[in-house]
C-alpha cells in the first residue's frame, strides 16, 4: 500500500514544478505548491486546483516558510537568462537565501530535500561530455554568474547541511529540458524557435549555430527527479539528469522549421557573453544508480511541444 506523503514543491507552478505536482498527486501524495509567480503561472496548475490533496501558496522562498511536510523539492528559481538577468540580485538571493530557508525547514522537520541544480554549474566547459566530477569553468563576475554561482553556492549549502546536520539531501544537475508548459517568452531555444516558426517569423540564432545542447523531454526529467528522491539516504548526488543526444543549435532550428512546415528564415546575431559552446551530460551515474535512461527522441518530444504552443497561439488569435 502506498503511504501518502506530504510534499512541498517550491516553484511548483513553473514548467518543471507543475509536471512534478501532477506526477506526485497521481502517485497518491498530498502536494503543497509554493510559488511567487515571478515566472510560474497559475495556468500551469489550474487543472489541479480541484484536487483535495493539492494546495497552492503564494510565497517567495527568500523568506522563511513554516509548515509540516515529509519531503521538499526545491525548484524555485528563474531558469532562463532573460528572467534571471532581469533581477540578478534577486536571482542570487533565491538561490542562496532560498536554499538556506528550505534547508532550515528540512532540518527542523528531519525531511528529505531535493535541490534542482543545473548543468550551468559547469559553466563554459573544457571537458566534454560533462561528468559530475568536473568542477566547471564559471565566470564569477559575468552576467550569468547570478544563476551559475548562485546554484553552485546552493550545492555548497546542501552538502554542508548534509555533513554538519546529517540532513538527507538529493542534488540533481539538470541539463536543457523542454516540453509543454515552457514559458512562451523565456528566451530558451526550443520555445523561441517553435513560437517563431509557428508565427512564420525569422528564427534568431546567436553565434554561428555550431554550439551544442542536449535536450531532455520534461516527462523523463520528472521521472529522474522522483527516482533520485527514492534512493537510499547515502545517495546524495550530485547526479546529472539530461538526454545525452547532442545537437547543434542550427540543427535544432532546421528540425523545428521542417516539423512545423514553416516559411521562417534563419538570422544570425552575436553570441552573448559566457554562453557555453558545448553542453552534453555524462549520465553514467543516473543509468547505474537510478536505472534512468531517457528514451524520447528529439522529434517525438518536439512534436508534443509544437502541439502545445500551437494550441496557445490559436487561442490568442
Amino acid at each position: 500500500m502506498h503511504l501518502k506523503k506530504r510534499v512541498l514543491i517550491t516553484g511548483g507552478a513553473g514548467f518543471l514544478g507543475s509536471h512534478l505536482c501532477e506526477r506526485l498527486l497521481a502517485a497518491g501524495n498530498e502536494v503543497i505548491c509554493a510559488d511567487n509567480f515571478y515566472t510560474g503561472s497559475k495556468v500551469n496548475i489550474a487543472h489541479l486546483i480541484d484536487n483535495p490533496y493539492f494546495e497552492v501558496m503564494r510565497h517567495d522562498i527568500t523568506f522563511p516558510l513554516y509548515l509540516e511536510v515529509d519531503e521538499i523539492y526545491n525548484l524555485a528559481c528563474p531558469a532562463s537568462p532573460i528572467h534571471y538577468q532581469n533581477d540578478p540580485v534577486q536571482t542570487t538571493k533565491v538561490n542562496v537565501h532560498g536554499a538556506i530557508n528550505m534547508l532550515g525547514l528540512a532540518k527542523r522537520l528531519r525531511a528529505k530535500i531535493f535541490q534542482a541544480s543545473t548543468s550551468e554549474v559547469y559553466g563554459d566547459p573544457e571537458v566534454h561530455p560533462q561528468a559530475e566530477e568536473y568542477r566547471g569553468r564559471v565566470n564569477p563576475i559575468g552576467p550569468r554568474a547570478c544563476y551559475d554561482e548562485g546554484k553552485r553556492c546552493a550545492e555548497t549549502l546542501f552538502f554542508d547541511y548534509n555533513r554538519q546536520h546529517s540532513l538527507e539531501i538529493k542534488v540533481a544537475r539538470i541539463f536543457n529540458t523542454y516540453g509543454p508548459r515552457m514559458h512562451m517568452n523565456d528566451g530558451r531555444v526550443v520555445s523561441n524557435f517553435i513560437v517563431s516558426a509557428l508565427k512564420g517569423e525569422p528564427i534568431t540564432i546567436y553565434g554561428d549555430g555550431s554550439q551544442t545542447r542536449s535536450f531532455c523531454y520534461v516527462d523523463e526529467m520528472v521521472d529522474g527527479f522522483i527516482r533520485l528522491m527514492e534512493t537510499p539516504s547515502e545517495i546524495t548526488g550530485p547526479i546529472n539528469l539530461g538526454n545525452p543526444g547532442e545537437f547543434t543549435i542550427l540543427e535544432l532550428a532546421e528540425t523545428v522549421i521542417s516539423m512545423t512546415n514553416s516559411s521562417s528564415s534563419i538570422i544570425f546575431k552575436d553570441l552573448p557573453q559566457d554562453d557555453p559552446q558545448k553542453r552534453k551530460p555524462d549520465i553514467t551515474k543516473a543509468r547505474e544508480i537510478l536505472g534512468w535512461n531517457p528514451a524520447i527522441n528529439l522529434e517525438q518530444g518536439i512534436t508534443k511541444t509544437i502541439e502545445y504552443f500551437d494550441g496557445i497561439l490559436s487561442k490568442d488569435k
